[in-house]
């Protein structure tokens, strides 16, 4: 009974709740430097706990999360889920996500970039859909300086590279989009991992902070074995004078999103509220 009732979650969750979104697609021909053709995302079938899954993207796109016109304070946050490059989480750190920051104000889109084991694809797909949220700003009535990014797990490793290597040119342009800044206004990264493959379990060489690196929020437990990659990440960005607020708790382990029962899933979202909020302090001014 249990694993039916999995299915039928993960079948609304698919073909129901999602279907009510706008789903945009990246590349309008070929996907840089993927192989395969597109097609439809590959969803992970073999674990039943609750989890949307999916362990293959070869057509990235974003979902449109829109808040209230009431409560949409002009900003917007593009949400990268986690997975260990190997699959995405969708719902538990995408959907869901996206959902929260409706709530509080915040247009979202949640990014479904290539996997398996396509890092640099993946770094293209953040840097092409940070472009077309921003050209598609006064559609969706954002501020283009008011345009972020929050990633777990891989997934704030994909919004760390966003973030840091934005100058870098990670695939020839296809359209006029291109010539859109892809440098996120802030980033939020949450249990993130692969930040400490230098020496010594130092900054990973090739995360360059420069003095127009943006702000950034990180979060992690101190249970979580990935904890030195937010040790680090901020040690560096502190070095640089890049604005950074860190925050590491006693428990929660890792991949645990927003959901219920956890500590630091119970713990993150109101501080990441209180840092949004100070970081644009006019933010109902928009």
């Amino acid at each position: 009974m249990k694993h039916i009732l999995i299915t039928i979650f993960l079948f609304l969750s698919v073909f129901g709740f999602s279907q009510q979104k706008e789903l945009l697609y990246l590349w309008p021909g070929k996907v840089p430097g993927e192989i395969k053709e597109k097609q439809k995302p590959v969803i992970d079938t073999t674990r039943k706990d609750g989890v949307l899954r999916y362990t293959e993207i070869t057509n990235p796109a974003i979902e449109v999360w829109l808040p209230d016109t009431k409560t949409n304070n002009g900003a917007a946050v593009i949400i990268c889920p986690g997975g260990g490059y190997v699959r995405l989480a969708y719902d538990k750190e995408g959907t869901e996500i996206a959902a929260w920051l409706n709530k509080l104000g915040y247009a979202a889109f949640v990014l479904s970039y290539r996997v398996p084991g396509k890092r640099a694809g993946a770094f293209q797909d953040a840097q092409r859909a940070m472009r077309i949220v921003r050209n598609n700003a006064s559609k969706w009535n954002i501020n283009t300086d008011k345009i972020g990014i929050i990633g777990f797990s891989a997934g704030a490793d994909v919004s760390a590279r966003a973030a840091i290597l934005y100058n870098q040119k990670s695939y020839q342009p296809v359209d006029a989009v291109d010539s859109i800044s892809c440098r996120p206004d802030f980033a939020m990264l949450l249990y993130p991992a692969y930040f400490d493959q230098g020496k010594n379990r130092s900054l990973t060489p090739d995360l360059k902070i420069s003095n127009l690196t943006p702000p950034m929020f990180i979060f992690q437990a101190d249970d979580d074995g990935l904890a030195n990659s937010s040790l680090v990440m901020a040690g560096a960005l502190r070095d640089a004078k890049i604005p950074v607020e860190l925050h590491l708790v006693p428990k929660g382990g890792h991949g645990y999103g927003l959901r219920p029962g956890n500590p630091a899933a119970e713990t993150w979202p109101g501080l990441a509220e209180k840092w949004l909020n100070h970081l644009y302090s006019n933010i109902n001014n928009f």
